[in-house]
């Protein structure tokens, strides 16, 4: 079945940048965000911009009856996952496929448990620079989004996708190994955006040789020793990796939890350090750039 239309739950910079691009190849009709009453009148309210445009976007209500989606996309942090899924439920059919734009590797299994594993393609967006202030977004990179079966096959599902990805022109990518790549992104999360939270810096803080980012390779080693307990091969040739795509991006852009605490506003460090911590205590793997990291953005969480 051809995807022909696409609903996204979530606004943040990552939701709105994907719902005006799709509104852009597709057309208005063809693309709808999901949320309640009351949200949308305040979407509706804050004139969303996206690079400057005022964007146009179908809002659903999702009290409302709905036609299934074709392709689901949850864009929304993972606090408010199970709402979302509570409230994404009325636009899930037979032959919906879901993806999650959301960081960390936990969110599959939730959508999985909720809408069954025929529905759920594991996905991670990467490459991105996507930066919300208010009602505005900005982005100099679109990205792209890694897309694959956990078990490496190119099913049926997933030539769905990508013959819809290659119509709309959206970029994206079919690894090898799609465990390995989801805690590739989660190696370069855990180091990127912790750090940035904690040293209240832009991209180019990192991009230069310096103590911030001694600081955020440390880091990802302890992911990499985390992920080799777990079986999972990563090593140091995956953190050269993700360091050129962090030296890609825009120099005065943030990652998703610097841009938290710019709102005083809760981050999403337990999918990052809280994740790393907990796994490196379990299989006695020592994490002492991430235990710091972690407890000091706690400590900034907790003045808000």
């Amino acid at each position: 079945m051809e995807i022909r239309n696409v609903s996204i739950i979530g606004l943040g910079a990552l939701g709105v940048m994907y719902a005006d691009f799709f509104t852009n190849r597709l057309g208005k009709e063809k693309v709808r965000v999901l949320a309640d009453r009351d949200r949308i009148k305040r979407y509706s309210e804050s004139r969303i911009t996206c690079n400057g445009r005022e964007c146009d976007f179908q809002y659903a209500d999702i009290a409302d009856p709905m036609e299934p989606a074709d392709l689901l996309i949850f864009a929304v942090k993972y606090g408010g996952l199970q709402q979302a899924i509570r409230g994404a439920a009325p636009a899930v059919g037979e032959n919906t496929l879901i993806l999650s734009v959301l960081n960390g590797v936990s969110s599959e299994e939730d959508l999985i448990e909720a809408f069954g594993e025929d529905k759920v393609v594991f996905c991670v967006a990467q490459k991105m620079d996507a930066l919300k202030d208010g009602s505005s977004v900005t982005y100099a990179h679109l990205g792209e989004l890694a897309v694959g079966e956990l078990d490496g096959r190119r099913s049926e599902r997933l030539r769905r996708l990508t013959d819809f990805f290659d119509q709309a022109e959206f970029p994206y990518e079919l690894p090898d190994d799609m465990k390995k790549h989801e805690w590739g992104k989660l190696l370069c999360n855990t180091g990127l955006n912790q750090t940035l939270m904690v040293y209240e810096g832009t991209f180019e803080l990192v991009q230069k040789e310096g103590e911030a980012r001694e600081l955020m390779k440390g880091a990802m080693r302890e992911v990499v020793a985390v992920a080799n307990s777990l079986g999972i091969e990563l090593g140091e040739a995956d953190i050269d990796h993700w360091l050129e795509i962090i030296n890609g991006l825009n120099p005065k852009g943030e990652p998703s939890m610097r841009q938290d605490a710019r709102a005083r506003r809760k981050s999403e460090v337990e999918l990052f350090g809280g994740t790393i911590c907990r796994l490196g205590r379990e299989n006695n793997v020592p994490t002492p750039v991430n235990d710091f990291l972690y407890g000091r953005i706690l400590e900034i969480e907790a003045s808000y």
